[in-house]
Parts: C-alpha cells; sequence; structure tokens
C-alpha cells in the first residue's frame, strides 16, 4: 500500500488574498488545521502530493473539457493569476513525469483519463500548495474533475475516479498523498459571492465522514446548484477522495468563514 495519506481542503482565493477581511479567531484555526495537515503528510513521508481540484478554465475550456485529466509533467507553475492579488508568490512546482504516466497507465484501466505534459496551476492548486509544500520538498501531480463545463462528470464517476487513483497508487513503489480541493457551498463571481449554505456543508461532510457512499452520490447537479451553487459542484473532488481511502474520517476544521466565501474545511481519512 503506497497511499499514505488522504484528505481534503478548501482552495478559495480569499483564503491567501482576502486574509486580512476574515475574523482572527477563525482564520487562526483554520490555518492551524492546514499546517496540521501539511505535519501529517510529512509524518506519512510521502513523496508527492497528488492534489484532485477543480481547476477554473486556466487550462481547459468548452472547446475541450476532459471529464477527468492528470499532469504529466516535471514541473508545473503557477499560479496564473496576479500573484498579488492571490498573496502567493510565482513559483515552478517539482513534478514527477515518470510516475505520472504509471499511474494514468493504470488508472485507463478502469476510467478514461486525459493527460497534459503541460498544466498552469490556478488558486485550486496553489492555495492548497501555499500551505501543504511551501518549499516545494514534495512532487506535485494535479489532476482535474469537470466541476465547471456542463454536462459535468456524474458523482458516481467522481467515485470511480477516486478507486481508480488508488488502484494505481497502491500498483507503485512511492509514497503518495492524496488531497482533494475545492469548495462546498459556494457562489463565486455572481451576486451571490459570499453566501454559504452552512445546513448544506455540514451534512455534506457528515457523509463524507462516515464513507456513505449512496447518500455522497445522491446529489443531483439541480440539487446542488439550488442549495450550494455552482461552485458546490467541487464536491466532486472531495468524493474521489472518500473513495479512494475507504476508511472513516475526522473533521479538523469546518466553519464559514464569509470573507473566504466558503465553509473552510480541513479533513482527512484513514486508509483501509
Amino acid at each position: 500500500m503506497t497511499l499514505v495519506y488522504a484528505g481534503v481542503c478548501s482552495h478559495g482565493p480569499g483564503i491567501t488574498g482576502r486574509a486580512e477581511r476574515a475574523d482572527p479567531v477563525l482564520k487562526a484555526a483554520f490555518y492551524d488545521a492546514y499546517s496540521g495537515m501539511a505535519d501529517a503528510i510529512k509524518a506519512s513521508e510521502a513523496q508527492t502530493l497528488l492534489v484532485v481540484a477543480a481547476e477554473h478554465f486556466a487550462n481547459f475550456f468548452m472547446d475541450n473539457m476532459p471529464a477527468f485529466a492528470m499532469g504529466m509533467a516535471d514541473w508545473y507553475e503557477g499560479p496564473i493569476e496576479d500573484p498579488d492579488w492571490l498573496k502567493i508568490p510565482l513559483r515552478r512546482a517539482p513534478g514527477n513525469k515518470s510516475l505520472s504516466k504509471r499511474l494514468i497507465e493504470h488508472v485507463m484501466q478502469s476510467v478514461d483519463v486525459a493527460y497534459a505534459e503541460e498544466w498552469k496551476l490556478d488558486h485550486g492548486v496553489m492555495v492548497p500548495l501555499h500551505f501543504l509544500s511551501p518549499n516545494n520538498d514534495l512532487e506535485l501531480i494535479p489532476c482535474n474533475i469537470n466541476c465547471q463545463g456542463p454536462p459535468l462528470a456524474p458523482l458516481q464517476r467522481a467515485w470511480a475516479f477516486g478507486e481508480a487513483l488508488r488502484a494505481a497508487c497502491d500498483a507503485v513503489p512511492e509514497r503518495i498523498a492524496l488531497v482533494g480541493t475545492g469548495g462546498i457551498s459556494h457562489w463565486p463571481a455572481t451576486p451571490d459571492s459570499g453566501k454559504i449554505n452552512e445546513q448544506f456543508d455540514r451534512e455534506f461532510m457528515r457523509r463524507w465522514v462516515h464513507g456513505e457512499r449512496a447518500a455522497l452520490i445522491d446529489y443531483t447537479d439541480a440539487d446542488i446548484y439550488s442549495e450550494a451553487g455552482q461552485g458546490g459542484f467541487e464536491i466532486r473532488t472531495f468524493i474521489s477522495v472518500a473513495a479512494a481511502a475507504h476508511g472513516p474520517g475526522e473533521i479538523q476544521f469546518l466553519e464559514p468563514i464569509p470573507a473566504f466565501a466558503t465553509s473552510a474545511v480541513v479533513a482527512s481519512k484513514a486508509i483501509n
């Protein structure tokens, strides 16, 4: 078994870009939880950070929108956004093309997955990377689940992608940490930006903690859009981690932070 860590976290750009606007007590607790995730990954002796995110038209658009994609390069550069706006410096993160290729080949046995040898990192990866590998000491493999361009990958396929990632990780000798990142309820770039549905978020994370597959994939896109906004489609990344880990979860932090325009979350899964 070489999947050595599994967890999920928020990636909203406000987490770094608008940090000064957040309640300082909540922000400190959230940042502490992120630091705890970084410590747990370090303790796992992971060599590679496999980040499953929803990228925001940085690399894929409606002329070519894969349901699932993985990076296959020796390095990745980001953020694609203005570093002064995101408050994360531009950097080149190390990749591992050989490992990516082996993982992709294994995932392809059960899930159709695209790959890209060039991949620009937006806040969906850069915010977690800022906290989890600030010194570029982990190799990065970015993954994308289409959460932004309908028709979206069905939730049961997001689960299947997570199962395929787990099988691929367990087929290679390298030690891999898997992190799913996104938002729960949020309404980015709309008049409702900043709105948070705490009830939806807590119920979703309850299902995630207990690994309730049937309940996690029971949401319809209409339900998600109504209750959690178009940003809520990113629950697909969390679902993939639940499928990969198999074990029960634990929430290290879950609180709505309006300045970040989402419920901020850090949670981990036992690997069974």
